[in-house]
């Protein structure tokens, strides 16, 4: 699959792997979430107001639009939280149950 971003350069560092939707993902270490999301795939996460995804905005932590959530709920900023080794992560709100989505 093609990402959002492109990897340019700094590509001989260790690699993390991570699960994201219950699939496996590879980071390199010091990547944040969302680079590690966006160079896998077009999108972060679920909107919550329609049936779009979500990319994030500001990439500096201050818009809220690139939350992630662990399996066990706890919510991340992608743009700034690291990617980490066994770090599984969904891309939908766990307890949302959104008009739009059935």
């Amino acid at each position: 699959m093609n990402g959002r971003f492109v990897r340019l350069g700094e590509r001989d560092r260790t690699t993390v792997n991570l699960v994201v939707d219950g699939a496996p993902i590879e980071a390199l270490q010091g990547d944040t979430l969302m680079v590690a999301l966006l160079t896998q795939g077009v999108s972060l996460r679920q909107s919550e107001f329609d049936p779009g995804r979500r990319a994030g905005f500001c990439l500096m932590g201050a818009c809220q639009d690139c939350w992630v959530w662990t399996r066990s709920g706890e919510r991340l900023r992608a743009c700034s939280s690291e990617a980490r080794e066994g770090l599984d992560i969904v891309t939908t709100q766990p307890e949302a149950t959104w008009p739009l989505h059935g």
